[in-house]
């Protein structure tokens, strides 16, 4: 039963709508992950950064990397750390980015979460919504345990017409039809298998099939699956500080230890989760996110042309 990405890619092309290469665990390591994830058929990667202190690296990898899209955000567990002008440092980046798309943000009432100032989480998830529209741009949003919360600010500061993606979404069947209508798209990464599958599966049936999207969340989110091959990430174990230094591991599971480190090229045994969960050949299923993810990141100034993606 089990299948390496390497053998499941020759047939499909998938996007990776969601990843943090830049994360100190697998930066070293970046270019032969993204080489090694595009020769099994991942031929994009929209990689996040969570604050002030990673976005030029993230910039730098979109520079060096044509398959990377940069994303430059504030994630609900930096917002302790966030300088004065953090705000006037993000446009910058935009300025001088733009094909940047905003994100990672959000909001966390999780087990670390909780630890830091809700109102200050909103705050900062709410300006950089406004600044997503102003940009027209999508925005990828972290949120666990706070999906009330979410929907209504969503619905406070949308609609959003370029898109919002929910990042490894594992929220309920009945929050999808209210954050659909809202421009909300929903990406799913290895810790939906952490998820009850009759939940699961509920779940991702009430998803319109034009808003389901793929992705690894690496180096995070290792799906946790028997029977299947894991692509491992080659790392340098003598780097004791990397392992517990900006993570975002969205708290849906423990902080992976070195041996278990997301590769992007797992994105594959995701694809073949979901498919088996919405009972759709895999080939259909990776098309269907490929072309969702195409159509999201398709913004003014992005390197996504929807043209030279339909070969």
């Amino acid at each position: 039963m089990a299948q390496s990405p390497g053998r499941a890619a020759s047939a499909v092309r998938l996007f990776d709508a969601h990843c943090h290469l830049q994360d100190p665990r697998i930066a070293v390591a970046a270019p032969s992950l993204i080489r090694a994830a595009t020769a099994s058929g991942v031929g994009r990667f929209a990689v996040n950064g969570t604050s002030e202190k990673d976005w030029h690296l993230v910039k730098q990898m979109a520079q060096e990397h044509p398959a990377v899209i940069p994303c430059f955000g504030l994630h609900p567990w930096w917002v302790p750390e966030r300088s004065p002008d953090w705000m006037d440092s993000l446009r910058q980046f935009f300025s001088e980015t733009p094909e940047a798309a905003v994100g990672e943000t959000g909001l966390d009432k999780g087990s670390h979460g909780k630890t830091i100032d809700f109102g200050e989480q909103v705050e900062v998830f709410q300006r950089q919504l406004e600044l997503a529209k102003e940009l027209e741009k999508p925005v990828s949003v972290h949120c666990v345990r706070a999906f009330g919360d979410l929907l209504e600010i969503l619905k406070h500061t949308g609609p959003f017409p370029a898109g919002v993606l929910l990042h490894s979404y594992l929220g309920s069947a009945e929050m999808v039809p209210g954050l659909a209508n809202l421009g909300c798209y929903f990406s799913l990464s290895g810790f939906l298998t952490g998820m009850k599958s009759s939940k699961a599966k509920k779940m991702l049936k009430a998803i319109p099939l034009d808003r389901i999207l793929l992705e690894t969340d690496a180096p995070d989110a290792v799906p946790k699956l028997d029977n299947v091959s894991l692509v491992t990430v080659p790392v340098d174990t003598s780097d004791a500080d990397a392992e517990k230094s900006h993570s975002d591991s969205t708290s849906q599971a423990a902080m992976p230890s070195k041996e278990s480190l997301n590769h992007p090229a797992n994105i594959h045994i995701v694809l073949k989760y979901v498919a088996s969960l919405l009972e759709m050949p895999e080939a259909e299923l990776a098309e269907a996110s490929y072309r969702n993810a195409t159509k999201l990141f398709s913004y003014p100034g992005s390197k996504v042309h929807p043209e030279a993606e339909t070969a």
